[in-house]
């Protein structure tokens, strides 16, 4: 019975930490809406008056109005279409993993001091649900090192490994032991752990207090098939 209560507590705990964690993510991209786009619009609409002007007192000025204007819709555009990949949960399936994880990296680069490398190899063949859950691993040990551990260096890598194709994911951050039991009942570790699980992933994470941290998910194969236990 104690151990139906703990599993239920458990899960509660599970949903509400994704509940959170969703709703951060809205409240970021509800600001990035407002503060990017909505104020690149703006400024639109005030170069729009100004054209307007132009085009009644100094039409030779026009032609650099509308140069503005275009580069400042572009600049919109570009964020729009930023946030339709984040927001689209099949992000990996329209993009392809490689453009995928280039596009992780850019949004996780903005704001952070330390330095993001990502490698992957483009002749990698990994299907759909396995590269999409590669995708959401990467999401998350990424987010671990940039905004718990510290890390002033975290590597994307995707590569051919003796077992089929590897995603690994490295940071330099502090690390932490292995047998703390806040790390088996992490929310992060819970969700890479499940999205490998589903999909039908090896998975690991190895970290040392001091040492950083390295999270792998291998699609096991035999040219291009996926091999199970």
């Amino acid at each position: 019975m104690a151990d139906v209560v703990d599993r239920g507590e458990t899960l509660v705990n599970l949903l509400a930490g994704a509940v959170n964690a969703r709703e951060q993510e809205g409240e970021r991209l509800s600001r990035l809406l407002h503060d990017e786009v909505g104020q690149t619009l703006g400024a639109v609409g005030l170069h729009l008056d100004l054209l307007r002007m132009d085009l009644n007192e100094n039409p030779s000025a026009c032609e650099a109005r509308i140069s503005e204007i275009q580069a400042m819709l572009e600049r919109a555009m570009a964020h729009v279409r930023d946030l339709s990949y984040e927001l689209n949960p099949n992000v990996v399936e329209r993009a392809g993993l490689p453009s995928a994880l280039d596009r992780l990296a850019g949004r996780f680069r903005k704001g952070y001091a330390g330095t993001i490398r990502l490698l992957v190899d483009s002749t990698a063949h990994i299907p759909g649900q396995a590269a999409a859950a590669m995708y959401k691993i990467a999401e998350q040990a990424i987010e671990n090192a940039v905004a718990h551990a510290g890390a002033s260096q975290v590597e994307i890598l995707v590569g051919p490994s003796r077992q089929g194709y590897c995603l690994e994911v490295r940071d330099d951050g502090t690390g932490f032991r292995m047998d703390d039991p806040a790390v088996s009942k992490g929310l992060g570790t819970r969700l890479m752990t499940y999205q490998a699980e589903q999909a039908g992933l090896g998975y690991s994470l190895v970290s040392e207090p001091g040492k950083g941290t390295i999270v792998k998910a291998i699609f096991r194969s035999v040219q291009g098939k996926q091999v199970t236990d």
